[in-house]
């Protein structure tokens, strides 16, 4: 593609010229830099001068975009393309925030429709349980994008849930996360979802068999059909589980799991939160859809925070991104961005098969400021890695959530690190031990208050970056292969964990021993020593 190598070459000249800049620098040439280079959008204004890059970057990172045909390849995505091309499906997560009325056909079929049905379901079901008063608690089995999207939302928003209403989200498959959950729990006033498409996924299907066997030791086997809902297209394995055929909310395969919390996925979302709740967070993220759809890459929020990550990562050297939001109920956001980021953008091979040339996804990391502060931040600034920080806040804090003076303090501390990342200190008499050296970028995400919509968007956000990345890097933002061989073997070892006499083992030398030491300790005695060594494989 010669438009793209052109591209990158001449971004990769202009990033050794611009490269040893400080960002002292770039203020002090351009003071009005703040002015210009920052963007707002439903609701959020994004703050992006603090990076290393000049008005000629942001051009020539725009011309890349539009080198890999990026508002034409976002297009096809709204349209209902194919743009998952190792699984051939659309990568449609958008229609689940499009408005009622509005109408989307792919394959001859009104997606927006579909979703609206399931959507209609979800929020009748929500009101149900919330005006009998009789369920207290929603447990959420589910996990990657079942588990982790649904929980930073309801983090988030709780302050807006219904009195004596909670959520609990379970996905590891160690007893000790479903266990801790259950203590406490009235089995009579608890409702479990089931979050699954297939219905087989081996770590929710085991906390879901040992949530039913709890529910039965307590109510009987006739209460499963009271408290497990699902939400699945497995209709068959749903009831033969025992749950009522009415109580199962579908999904589609054009709605991958990372990208799910949208959809029926957000259940005990919605159920905890209230219909009402549910529908602005959708809505929040459908006006940042309507942004990243239609405006240009140089006014992008979404293509901007991709341009930004593009450069630091193929031109800059920086191996890792930190999300820092100054913000408690975001606890759960690094985590989600985690597998949003890394599992869409950790690639080895383009489109079309053949092994990229470039560095492709980052690592993503953080927890909430200002406990990051006395964590990491240390070597954020003193440290010899480039990591740009995504720094999140809000003006105003929920309702009931803001003592006196604490909220002031909060962003007061965003505020000064964003300042002293970006410029350090600069005083020859400082020890060098005591020098902050500066020149450490972030971006700045501020929105007055953490409100149903404001998350909305801000999610949506995130999601959109991920697809330009894919764009810039041409691959795939929408497949997962590389979690499928470690689950593959798991299923055979599980089972020479447990059979009676030793099997036969077929794995390396290292995890034949490492089976046999498990095996060993279960059985309470040392394992053999003696033995002789595995064959060469």
């Amino acid at each position: 593609m010669p438009g793209v190598d052109a591209a990158r070459q001449a971004l990769a000249a202009h990033a050794r010229e611009v490269g040893p800049r400080h960002l002292r620098e770039l203020f002090a040439a351009d003071p009005g830099r703040a002015e210009r280079m920052h963007l707002e959008v439903a609701g959020w204004y994004c703050d992006f001068s603090k990076h290393r890059v000049t008005p000629e970057t942001m051009r020539l990172l725009a011309a890349l975009a539009r080198a890999r045909s990026l508002p034409e390849r976002v297009a096809a995505m709204f349209r209902g393309e194919r743009v998952n091309v190792t699984e051939d499906r659309a990568a449609l997560h958008v229609a689940l925030r499009m408005p009622k009325g509005r109408s989307l056909v792919v394959d001859g079929v009104d997606v927006v429709a579909q979703v609206h049905e399931v959507l209609d379901r979800v929020e009748a079901f929500a009101a149900r349980v919330r005006s009998q008063a009789r369920i207290t608690d929603v447990v959420n089995l589910g996990i990657g994008g079942s588990d982790l999207g649904p929980a930073t939302v309801y983090e988030a928003l709780r302050a807006y849930a219904a009195p004596g209403l909670r959520a609990h989200f379970v996905a590891n498959v160690d007893g000790a996360a479903l266990a801790s959950v259950l203590r406490g729990l009235d089995p009579a006033r608890t409702l479990f979802v089931v979050a699954s498409k297939t219905f087989t996924t081996v770590e929710t299907m085991t906390n879901a068999r040992t949530a039913r066997a709890w529910v039965v030791d307590a109510l009987g086997a006739d209460a499963v059909t009271d408290h497990f809902v699902a939400v699945s297209t497995n209709r068959e394995a749903v009831a033969q589980f025992g749950i009522d055929p009415a109580n199962v909310f579908e999904f589609w395969d054009w709605v991958g799991g990372r990208f799910s919390l949208w959809s029926a996925i957000g259940l005990a979302v919605a159920v905890v939160l209230g219909p009402e709740r549910f529908r602005e967070l959708l809505a929040g993220a459908h006006e940042m859809d309507e942004h990243f759809r239609g405006a240009p890459p140089e006014e992008n929020l979404p293509v901007t925070m991709a341009l930004l990550s593009y450069w630091y990562r193929e031109h800059l050297g920086a191996q890792s991104h930190a999300v820092v939001p100054y913000a408690q109920v975001l606890e759960r956001l690094p985590a989600h961005l985690q597998q949003l980021e890394m599992e869409s953008l950790g690639k080895r091979v383009r489109l079309d098969g053949t092994p990229v040339d470039t560095e492709t996804g980052a690592v993503v990391w953080g927890s909430p400021g200002t406990n990051a502060q006395h964590a990491y931040f240390q070597l954020l600034h003193q440290g010899t890695a480039l990591v740009p920080v995504d720094l999140i806040g809000f003006a105003r804090a929920q309702p009931g959530l803001d003592p006196p003076g604490h909220h002031d303090l909060l962003v007061a501390n965003l505020l000064a690190q964003a300042e002293a990342l970006a410029f350090g200190t600069d005083d020859p008499a400082l020890p060098p031990h005591r020098v902050m050296p500066g020149n450490r970028p972030t971006t700045t995400l501020l929105a007055e208050r953490c409100t149903p919509r404001a998350v909305g968007a801000l999610l949506a956000a995130y999601e959109h970056k991920v697809a330009a990345l894919g764009i810039l890097w041409d691959v795939d933002a929408f497949d997962q292969w590389g979690v499928e061989l470690g689950k593959r073997l798991a299923s055979g070892i599980a089972g020479e964990l447990t059979a009676g006499d030793e099997p036969a083992l077929a794995h390396d030398p290292s995890t034949n021993a490492l089976i046999r030491l498990v095996r060993g300790y279960r059985s309470s005695r040392a394992p053999s020593a003696s033995r002789p060594p595995d064959p060469p494989r």
